[in-house]
């Protein structure tokens, strides 16, 4: 990566001239089965640039899981650069929407007194667990029959991808939109990308504009972002080759380690995500947190989010950890006097 860094071009991107940066976008509309592609700073701004460019004739809202990182890690983005309304829906299985959840909660009258839903937005791993494709299906074919458009939050789409639930583009060709970022599981250093049809990525383009996200000499960030997709992911639509599934085989590890001692889970452990329940345990995040820090660990509260470069040292400081936060619920004992089982940070 760092040699890919050295020996990127260094030509301009709000101009579009940069071929290192072309050639990226190219490789992911083509491996996302999308017409276009637009590089971005952030995860969060390929989300607000989807949004906006959907969003073009108020009234308008936008439904999407409770959780979703466009409803509560995006400062508001959606109000503030939209204007929309947004809709936050609990799923009635409490891991992923489903179309009867969406059914119940999407605006399609003509009552000037309701605010119409126009953009269905997905996350897709939500808190590291997987919407299947078949659900995915459901709630897109409902949403062309509306008139309604669709956008994945795709920011850890190739965890989902890699644990087998379906091909990058089985996935990706449900939505008029995807941000897929590049440092979320792929390691690059900075950036996401936003694929969809070739008059929306134009729009976005300048909206991108609008809101300081244009770069000049993008290369230096774009080739670490190939660098990324081959080595992590993979060259093919199911990560063929890629190194990502290290990281689900950790995490079913670091899983089985927590519940072999008697902890318990807040989410079932299906990509590279484990959720420690820790109000099960009796201790708080930033107990967990000091924990880790006395032996060399940077944890933050019990979302724990596993890489491929995780090593045999670090799990094994790691079980010490869930050892001592376990025998002191055995023993009843809490030290720090902190809030127990706070919200973890992130999706």
């Amino acid at each position: 990566m760092l040699n890919a860094i050295q020996t990127t071009t260094l030509l301009d991107d709000v101009f579009a001239e940069d071929p290192t940066t072309i050639s990226l976008e190219a490789h992911l509309a083509t491996l996302t089965c999308h017409p276009a592609a637009l590089f971005v700073l952030s995860g969060t701004m390929g989300n607000q640039l989807a949004l906006r460019s959907h969003l073009t004739q108020p009234p308008y809202s936008v439904l999407c899981d409770h959780r979703a990182h466009i409803l509560e890690w995006e400062a508001g983005g959606v109000a503030s650069l939209c204007g929309a309304l947004v809709k936050g829906v609990v799923p009635k299985n409490g891991i992923y929407l489903t179309l009867e959840d969406v059914q119940k909660s999407v605006t399609i009258s003509d009552d000037i007194h309701a605010c119409p839903t126009r953009v269905i937005s997905l996350e897709n791993t939500l808190a590291g667990t997987i919407m299947p494709l078949s659900e995915v299906r459901r709630i897109s074919a409902f949403a062309r029959e509306h008139g309604i458009k669709m956008h994945l939050d795709g920011a850890r789409i190739w965890e989902a991808v890699v644990a087998g639930a379906g091909s990058l583009p089985d996935y990706t060709r449900e939505f008029d939109s995807v941000s897929l970022c590049f440092s979320k599981g792929l390691g690059a250093p900075v950036g996401s990308i936003l694929v969809g049809g070739k008059e929306f990525i134009k729009h976005a383009r300048w909206v991108r504009k609008s809101i300081g996200g244009g770069l000049r000499q993008s290369g230096v960030v774009t080739a670490a972002a190939r660098v990324a997709v081959d080595e992590t992911f993979g060259r093919g639509p199911n990560g063929e080759g890629g190194k990502l599934r290290g990281s689900h085989e950790m995490a079913r590890r670091i899983a089985g380690m927590w519940t072999g001692m008697g902890g318990k889970l807040e989410q079932p452990t299906e990509t590279n995500m484990v959720w420690l329940d820790l109000e099960d345990a009796g201790c708080s995040g930033a107990e967990l947190v000091q924990l880790g820090k006395e032996r060399g660990l940077r944890l933050l509260g019990g979302r724990l989010v596993v890489h491929y470069q995780i090593g045999e040292e670090a799990v094994g400081r790691l079980e010490e950890v869930m050892n001592i936060l376990l025998e002191r619920k055995e023993e009843g004992a809490r030290t720090d006097g902190g809030k127990v089982g706070e919200k973890a940070y992130g999706t």
